[in-house]
């Protein structure tokens, strides 16, 4: 790779930052300026309504076959599990809760992250494998995740089970061949388009008000999240035998930093949010910095 290579690929890199960086710059100022923040609303928001209708809305409209979609998810499930295990015991040599954080070290941010960088690797095609993972990633976020968060806490949450609900939804329609009304899908659409904005607003106010023992812990966790994340999508390609564009993908998707889902849940369930919000953004400005050389990896992975 040239000078002029990595320049072009980190500007491009930047360009996918940048409406991240814009939405949780909003949520700084509102913080910033002392403003009070409905974070409870927020919260029950994105995760009860706005992601249930991405997730269904994502897996009517992909054009991926029921078969990769299966692989994909697969995949993606054997990866949290290596991931997990990984992330675990750092966490535990750490000295770190680990129920309490085990979420946030092992469940990538696929979404707003994840996607684009696999169109910007592999294209179309590597986009419609991204999205089953993504899809099983919010699944898995909002129900295992929640039930793991709220063990290590007393204060105990009814699990929001919307995305379940709109898996099995998607599922059905898909295996039954049923069309839905466009107004469906498009009301779906608009729905979950506010699922990525109303995370990053929180975790804007988040990092202003974040504590500087809230950043060092989460400098740790960032870490694991990257390492963890990594390996694991190097090893799922191996051990499952999947085709190199598929392994390609799954090691973006499994490679990337603390989802801001997992910071939301963190702070309405732990006393660990600071340490979440802290792992999103020293992970996030990682990524930035070590983009390339997972691209490349990548790339090489597919062949």
């Amino acid at each position: 790779m040239t000078l002029l290579d990595g320049l072009t690929l980190y500007l491009r890199m930047a360009a996918l930052l940048l409406p991240v960086v814009a939405c949780a710059s909003v949520g700084s100022f509102w913080a910033w300026k002392k403003k009070p923040f409905p974070g409870e609303f927020i919260s029950v928001l994105a995760a009860n309504f706005a992601t249930p209708a991405l997730v269904f809305h994502t897996l009517l409209s992909t054009p991926l076959s029921g078969q990769a979609l299966l692989q994909a998810g697969a995949a993606t499930v054997l990866g949290f599990v290596l991931a997990g295990a990984m992330a675990a015991l750092a966490l535990r040599l750490l000295k770190l809760p680990v129920l309490a954080l085990l979420p946030a070290a092992v469940l990538p941010n696929a979404g707003n992250l994840g996607l684009p960088m696999a169109q910007l690797a592999f294209g179309a095609e590597g986009l419609a494998i991204a999205v089953a993972a993504f899809a099983i990633t919010s699944m898995v976020q909002h129900t295992v995740a929640v039930w793991i968060l709220s063990r290590s806490s007393p204060q105990r949450t009814c699990m929001p089970r919307g995305v379940v609900f709109a898996v099995a939804a998607a599922v059905a329609l898909r295996w039954s061949g049923l069309s839905v009304p466009a107004p469906v899908l498009e009301s779906a659409r608009l729905v979950g388009s506010m699922t990525v904005p109303l995370m990053l607003l929180s975790l804007g106010y988040a990092l202003v008000t974040v504590s500087h023992g809230g950043l060092r812990q989460g400098a740790w966790l960032g870490s694991i999240r990257l390492a963890a994340g990594t390996l694991s999508g190097l090893l799922v390609g191996l051990l499952m035998g999947l085709p190199p564009m598929a392994a390609g993908v799954m090691l973006i998707q499994l490679a990337m930093p603390v989802a801001v889902a997992s910071y939301l849940y963190a702070d309405r369930l732990t006393p660990h949010g600071e340490t979440a919000a802290g792992g999103v953004l020293v992970s996030t400005l990682a990524l930035l910095v070590l983009s390339p050389g997972l691209l490349w990896l990548a790339g090489a992975v597919k062949g």
